[in-house]
């Protein structure tokens, strides 16, 4: 099939999935997956079935669409069977930032209220990390409960959900924020621990409708930067290769590396663009720009290296719209003589955002909160 090319459904079912649920894993990692238009049609390749296999073997094996675009931005594609069963065979690893049989140990939020409102029924002040602590005692929960995180945040899921507890409290007024990440129980949230037990849970039920708007607006903008990164990378993707030189060079001379050029092409040695870093150009980084589907390999990054090395270069940038095997990040890791950095599609999308390349504002929103230490004082 190597020179075959086949619709979405035949590349659903080439791989176990029906076409619906093949669509939408295939939608979720469109980067990862190499495709070719042909009019309106999208077509797939043998490489595009080796890299949707791996997915649906690492989904079988427990791994979320998060987690396994973290394991494919961390470590890369594997470029063949090989390094996918290794990576398989590390399967324990992959999972140790969410295991589900300990997140199903933890209390919920809506079980969590009633002990924060018994931790602060004294009626003093007590910090956000003093309330954790309190709670935590509660429901004797070990290391691994306490730190468990989800795979797409820092926060542990212990934390996030004593956020939305206080929240919910707060916003019914049980409970109020009297400095900065200090709360004291309120003369309502006392009442309710005298109210009957009925009352108490009736109340709980209705907390736990409360949602912080705050905590919506991160999920949405997270949502609007992960649709903005795979714009770029499919409109760099569709970029002629000239363009896509003169946007890297572009980039890494708004990061304040130096004056930037694209090299000509009759003499360019394999070598895409230069940047000088300083006005004599004493001290060269050399770039390459490949606007490729497939997974850049360990053979090309040594040719990378070796046309740095007919240029007595001790730097170099190999940036792909595509994504880098875990081969290539090694031998990069490996060498002394000189530093080479890989720049995969996601990766180059980030620093353009970041650095206002190809991109535009939108809108602007600032949300405030109170700064207590105003108030402080006579």
């Amino acid at each position: 099939m190597s020179n075959q090319y086949i619709n979405q459904k035949a590349l659903s079912e080439s791989v176990g999935w029906v076409e619906s649920t093949g669509r939408g894993w295939i939608k979720k990692f469109k980067e990862y997956i190499p495709m070719s238009k042909e009019g309106r049609n999208k077509l797939y390749n043998e490489e595009s079935v080796r890299i949707l296999t791996y997915i649906k073997q690492l989904n079988e094996n427990g791994l979320s669409a998060n987690q396994i675009h973290e394991v494919f931005s961390s470590n890369g594609v594997p470029g063949n069977d090989k390094a996918f069963n290794e990576m398989l065979n590390n399967h324990k690893s992959l999972e140790i930032s969410f295991n589900r049989d300990v997140a199903e140990t933890l209390p919920s939020q809506k079980e969590l209220v009633l002990p924060i409102l018994t931790a602060l029924r004294d009626g003093k002040p007590y910090t956000t990390s003093m309330i954790n602590d309190e709670v935590e005692t509660v429901f004797n929960l070990n290391e691994s409960q306490r730190n468990i995180t989800y795979s797409n945040s820092r926060d542990s899921i212990f934390t996030t959900r004593m956020r939305s507890a206080r929240y919910s409290l707060k916003k019914q007024e049980y409970i109020e924020e009297v400095s900065k990440f200090t709360y004291q129980i309120t003369q309502d949230g006392l009442q309710l621990l005298n109210d009957s037990f009925d009352d108490i849970v009736d109340e709980i039920e209705e907390l736990e409708n409360v949602v912080d708007p705050f905590e919506i607006i991160l999920d949405k903008v997270q949502e609007i930067e992960t649709d903005l990164i795979n714009d770029l990378i499919e409109h760099l993707k569709q970029a002629h290769w000239r363009r896509l030189e003169t946007i890297v060079v572009e980039l890494l001379t708004s990061m304040g590396y130096g004056d930037g050029e694209v090299t000509e092409k009759t003499n360019d040695g394999g070598l895409d663009g230069i940047i000088k870093e300083d006005k004599l150009g004493l001290d060269n980084i050399y770039l390459q720009a490949k606007r490729w589907e497939n997974t850049v390999t360990r053979p090309d990054v040594m040719s990378f290296s070796g046309a740095l090395d007919a240029k007595g270069a001790r730097k170099g940038i190999f940036i792909t719209t595509s994504s880098f095997s875990k081969g290539a990040e090694e031998y990069t890791d490996r060498l002394e003589s000189k530093k080479i950095i890989l720049i995969d599609g996601r990766k180059l999308a980030k620093l353009m955002i970041e650095n206002n390349i190809g991109v535009s504002i939108k809108k602007k929103l600032v949300v405030k909160e109170v700064d207590f230490s105003y108030f402080e004082g006579e």
